[in-house]
């Protein structure tokens, strides 16, 4: 198996194929709506936790998921179903929500921007007071808005009403440990919130407003983690802090240098390391720091007025590394003993591993970083950064910043250079996120980086396991209102490799997606603009592919006035040879369908057809194209033919001057994947021209290509169909001869010893 190539669990392939079929393997739906367990079924915690948290995942992640809007009362009956450990993030959650599984006994329970919760919730998070030992509402920037507020209803003097619900405290959750109000964006009373709270072990008050730090003190004796990332602190604060004498981690850092006033001297960070005997974890990011003493000598510390450098700090029984860096990150990540920072991809790597979930700006700028290792050195720890970037782009998947630097990492990670360290796993999980961005975002650095990096995936191959939301999303890009050219390039070119060598049924469903009329859309474009670009190009190619064998295509694509725009292009751009070999091998498509070669039976189209017999464009291709669009029409009878100005047999005559002018060894610009068409037209009399053309077009490629030609051929019966060839009386003798040469060509490759020396 490749570098990191973990298959998915039973458990994770059960929870997945459970979630997808709820109905189908476990649960029952009332005429309500609400979900209950099929009778006679428990669920422990270990199974709940997984189904709710990985619902949860799917939903944001994973736009083929169906939400079920009473998917949480599967959890409402406390008996059946029991939950201990609960992750909620973004909008998933309501307050009917998270009312629903009042009932169970709550050990941990995380909200994460669960910005659709209100006050409500605050009414059951109390049910959970006796259990819950730790608490998360980070960023749920509603739940404490007062209610009034919010609706803005009106008092009687007609101002904004503040009447609302009593306030809430903490009082009865005496076993809550770890709590988490950061990122609230809300006045917040904490120190009347907090009181009922005297045996906290880690708190995170992130960005909230704190007038008095005193009230700090109630835990200096339990307190071991406190986050005050982006609060404004004062001296005030800094003394109350160095009271909490077991504290092991502190984080005192910012999101940047320019938002706050308060700045730490030397004096106090060496004050800090000195009086937190049990710091191991320090985090002054963007703290600006003002030099105002000489750091005493039994320190022994190494502190210089450089910007960046490793300080080692040795404290009496132990040492922790400090790194400073005011540019951006100075410290150990949180709880985990490692320095973030950008002198080097480890210190990288750790700062987006540490600040993703809960600062994202900060993982921003660490992943852009990782950017630039992958566009100009070399990422040598391939499989964390891939890793670490799909998470962030999970993660924060409304969060533009994050969204425009990740997917420009994975362009680079992904690239030929890193390509052979990646497992199938891995890189379905870029695609994942990938197209995740571009669902959400239709800005136009977001939708370039995600088309440049589904480039580096073998296509259809690699994107077919989501190929129908892919060509959704790449025929939204193509759409009018879109203008960006590099954009339109790149996302034509995929369309293009998406509808070769695909089954047919794939081709049938992206074209009832629209993506005949899309392309057909684009090529009127650029005829208006008079402009023959890999964009006009690449749109004709698409058609061709996509009606190989495909006539419903081949019918959508004159419906909608296909024809028109073919001779328009032929008119406009005469000297463009891809165009016109592009344009003729999809003519040739729509010639197969017996059902429409009427449409083309026309003075104007037969004769542009037979005066492209003598075109010496791109080799042999578009004369050998236009005499097959031909072939085609001859073998339906001379009853059929009701073109007065050109003479059926004169035609005949040019195909077989056409035929009998191109050189056998002529390498092709096509790719058959069946024969079959051609084949059809050997066994008759009624065209020996199309006869005629059949054979050559098998004798050039078995010829040129006898390894991949030469089994298609005898797979298909295409030896007895030569044979009876022979036979024909009406047969011409250079076909015969020709159909002898193919079937020669084939017996020797079969009859051909394998080499096993290879």
């Amino acid at each position: 198996l490749a570098a990191g190539d973990r298959p998915e669990s039973l458990a994770e392939i059960c929870t997945a194929r459970c979630l997808r079929n709820l109905g189908g393997t476990m649960c029952r739906t009332s005429a309500e709506g609400s979900l209950s367990l099929s009778g006679g079924v428990f669920l422990p915690s270990e199974i709940c936790d997984r189904l709710l948290n990985t619902y949860v995942e799917l939903v944001l992640t994973d736009s083929t998921f169906q939400k079920h809007d009473g998917f949480f009362t599967l959890f409402s009956d406390p008996y059946s179903t029991r939950l201990k450990r609960v992750q909620l993030r973004n909008d998933v959650v309501r307050d009917r929500d998270l009312e629903a599984i009042a009932k169970q006994d709550l050990i941990e329970l995380h909200l994460i921007y669960c910005n659709k919760l209100t006050s409500g919730s605050l009414k059951t998070l109390t049910h959970f007071r006796h259990t819950l030992v730790s608490l998360s509402l980070y960023g749920c920037s509603n739940i404490f808005r007062r209610r009034g507020l919010n609706t803005q209803a009106l008092d009687d003097q007609g101002n904004p009403s503040r009447r609302a619900e009593p306030d809430f405290t903490f009082q009865g959750f005496d076993r809550l440990r770890l709590l988490n109000l950061g990122g609230l964006a809300l006045p917040v009373d904490v120190e009347a919130l907090l009181h009922p709270l005297p045996t906290l072990v880690s708190l995170d008050l992130s960005g909230i407003r704190i007038p008095r730090a005193k009230f700090l003190l109630q835990w200096k004796d339990t307190l071991a983690s406190l986050v005050l990332y982006n609060v404004e602190l004062s001296e005030e604060h800094i003394h109350t802090i160095v009271k909490l004498s077991n504290l092991r981690h502190l984080d005192i850092s910012r999101e940047n240098q320019r938002s706050f006033s308060f700045k730490l001297s030397r004096n106090t960070l060496t004050g800090i390391v000195q009086d937190l005997s049990h710091l191991v974890s320090l985090d002054i990011s963007c703290n600006v720091i003002v030099d105002d003493c000489i750091v005493p000598p039994y320190e022994e510390a190494l502190i210089n007025s450089n910007s960046n450098f490793i300080c080692h700090i040795h404290n009496h029984t132990h040492c922790f590394d400090l790194l400073w860096l005011n540019s951006l990150f100075v410290g150990p990540a949180c709880l985990l003993a490692q320095v973030t920072g950008t002198r080097n991809e480890d210190q990288i790597l750790n700062a987006i591993e540490a600040y993703t979930e809960l600062r994202p700006e900060v993982a921003h700028r660490a992943i852009n970083h990782l950017f630039d290792i992958a566009r100009i050195q070399h990422c040598s720890q391939l499989i964390r950064a891939l890793q670490l970037v799909i998470a962030a782009l999970k993660f924060h998947k409304y969060n533009k910043n994050i969204q425009v630097t990740g997917s420009a990492a994975l362009f680079y990670l992904t690239n030929t250079e890193y390509r052979t360290n990646q497992s199938v796993r891995l890189r379905r999980e870029v695609i994942q996120v990938v197209l995740n961005g571009m669902e959400e975002y239709q800005e136009v650095t977001v939708q370039r980086n995600c088309c440049l990096t589904l480039c580096n995936f073998s296509i259809p191959e690699e994107l077919e396991f989501q190929y129908l939301r892919v060509n959704q999303l790449l025929l939204r890009i193509l759409e009018p209102a879109w203008q960006d050219e590099s954009i339109q390039r790149i996302a034509v070119h995929l369309c293009n490799a998406l509808v070769c060598q695909v089954d047919n049924d794939h081709k049938e469903a992206v074209g009832k997606m629209g993506f005949v009329t899309t392309m057909l859309n684009l090529i009127q474009k650029k005829l208006q603009d008079k402009m023959c670009d890999q964009v006009m190009e690449f749109s004709w190619s698409a058609l061709w592919n996509i009606t190989d064998e495909t006539p419903d295509n081949c019918e959508m694509f004159l419906d909608s006035k296909g024809m028109s725009l073919f001779l328009q292009c032929l008119e406009t751009f005469p000297d463009k040879q891809e165009l016109h070999r592009n344009m003729l091998g999809l003519l040739g498509n729509v010639a197969e369908v017996k059902a429409l070669r009427p449409q083309l039976l026309t003075p104007q189209f037969i004769t542009v057809f037979s005066n492209l017999l003598d075109s010496k464009a791109d080799g042999i291709e578009v004369s050998y194209n236009a005499c097959g669009v031909l072939s085609h029409i001859m073998f339906d009878g001379p009853e059929v033919w009701t073109v007065e100005e050109s003479c059926r047999d004169e035609v005949m005559d040019r195909m077989r001057a056409a035929i009998r002018s191109w050189d056998v060894n002529s390498r092709r610009n096509i790719n058959y994947r069946s024969f079959e068409p051609i084949l059809r037209l050997l066994p008759q009399s009624i065209a020996p021209v199309s006869q005629y053309w059949a054979t050559w077009a098998l004798y050039n490629l078995v010829f040129v290509y006898p390894d991949k030609y030469c089994p298609l051929l005898i797979r298909e019966g295409g030896m007895a169909l030569l044979q009876g060839v022979l036979e024909m009386d009406t047969s011409q003798a250079e076909t015969k001869d020709m159909a002898r040469k193919v079937m020669e060509y084939c017996r020797n490759f079969r009859e051909e010893p394998m080499d096993t020396t290879k």
